[in-house]
């Protein structure tokens, strides 16, 4: 099925911009009359039906929040997203609000997307996933002036000192700190870590995690820290791989137990656990997906619902519908002893929701 004509195609037609096409939709009276009969001219000749995003425009609200659908990359891990999405669409239906799912396949399309809606008044804000140093919607968002708020830190500059933007994240430092405390207190003072690859950021944060309950421990003393000892191991974010690995150092003598910077490796390490003659050596994942709970493994529950009910109230406040996104320069924390669920979700501008370890 062909498209139907897009505010692009009247600009190109009547060789004017796409602003000035949206300029004659919503505010003709700043558009000098010559370009308007163009402009119109053009819009007859294609076709082009504005219908209600017209009238979003000259109202400057949509009801509406553009939200990123990930490509499907498959694999265990990438049940979070689509747990997170779920979880913004109902929230935001209980404050009358539409989510509105987009595709890009990467930052540089996902820019002139969210460009396109915005331009036809279909969204009211953005909320972005999967932040990175450098990230270039970051920058052209703020230079737009268009509100967001993103699922991960804007990692750099603009972090957890530098209330620039809205963010609500996970901290995965506190996850993986929990299950190391864990491992130590129950299984004993080598606990490994098995993560991705130096240069995460993601990743990185959670390994620090690891590395301060071992430290901490190791420091403390006592029949957890006697002894503490800190393999790390390094595996690629895929099952097999992740296998090979803790297969090749169980071989030099196993640890007390393994904690993984998420599901993926975890499955891995289990299978080498098995393979090796050591099912019951305790390994604890990250994302507590399905299948982790079907393998009977522990896991860190990144807990999305928290983040989808923090986004929304940074952009809208405790139980607002329209978007009035805050500028203050706190950071708070969502723990576990929160009551409430869409109120309890985010500070006035950055917030990290702490996981919980799910043990079995």
């Amino acid at each position: 099925m062909s498209r139907g004509p897009t505010i692009d195609d009247v600009a190109r037609e009547a060789g004017v911009s796409r602003q000035t096409v949206s300029n004659v939709l919503n505010a003709p009276g700043i558009v000098r009359e010559r370009t308007r009969t163009r402009v119109k001219a053009a819009i007859a000749l294609l076709g082009y039906a504005p219908h209600a995003s017209a009238r979003r425009l000259r109202t400057r609200r949509s009801s509406t929040i553009g939200v990123h659908l990930d490509p499907y990359a498959g694999g265990i891990s990438g049940v979070v997203l689509d747990r997170f999405v779920h979880a913004l669409t109902e929230r935001a239906n209980a404050r009358g609000l539409r989510v509105l799912v987009y595709a890009a396949s990467n930052p540089a399309e996902e820019v002139e997307r969210i460009r396109d809606l915005r331009d036809g008044g279909e969204i009211d804000a953005v909320i972005l996933t999967g932040t990175f140093t450098g990230d270039p919607r970051l920058e052209w968002l703020g230079a737009q002036g268009v509100p967001f708020a993103s699922f991960g830190r804007p990692w750099g500059s603009d972090d957890l000192d530098d209330p620039a933007h809205l963010w609500v994240d996970v901290d995965g430092a506190a996850g993986t700190r929990a299950a190391t405390e864990h491992a130590l207190a129950t299984a004993g003072p080598n606990v490994a870590f098995l993560g991705w690859p130096g240069g995460s950021e993601t990743g990185d944060d959670r390994e620090r995690g690891w590395h301060a309950a071992m430290g901490a421990a190791a420091g403390a003393g006592g029949a957890a820290g006697r002894g503490a000892t800190a393999q790390r191991l390094v595996a690629e974010e895929d099952v097999q791989v992740a296998r090979i690995t803790v297969l090749r150092a169980l071989a030099d003598g196993p640890p007390d137990a393994i904690v993984c910077v998420s599901d993926t490796l975890a499955v891995g390490a289990h299978l080498a656990a098995v393979g090796a003659g050591l099912p019951d050596l305790p390994i604890i994942g990250f994302d507590n997906t399905p299948v982790a709970e079907a393998l009977g493994l522990s896991s860190v529950e990144q807990r999305p619902e928290k983040v989808a009910a923090g986004v929304l109230k940074l952009l809208m406040g405790d139980s607002g519908s329209r978007v009035t996104p805050r500028t203050a320069d706190t950071t708070d924390t969502i723990d576990e002893t929160d009551a409430r669920d869409a109120a309890t979700a985010a500070g006035p501008s950055h917030a990290l929701v702490t996981p919980r370890l799910v043990v079995r």
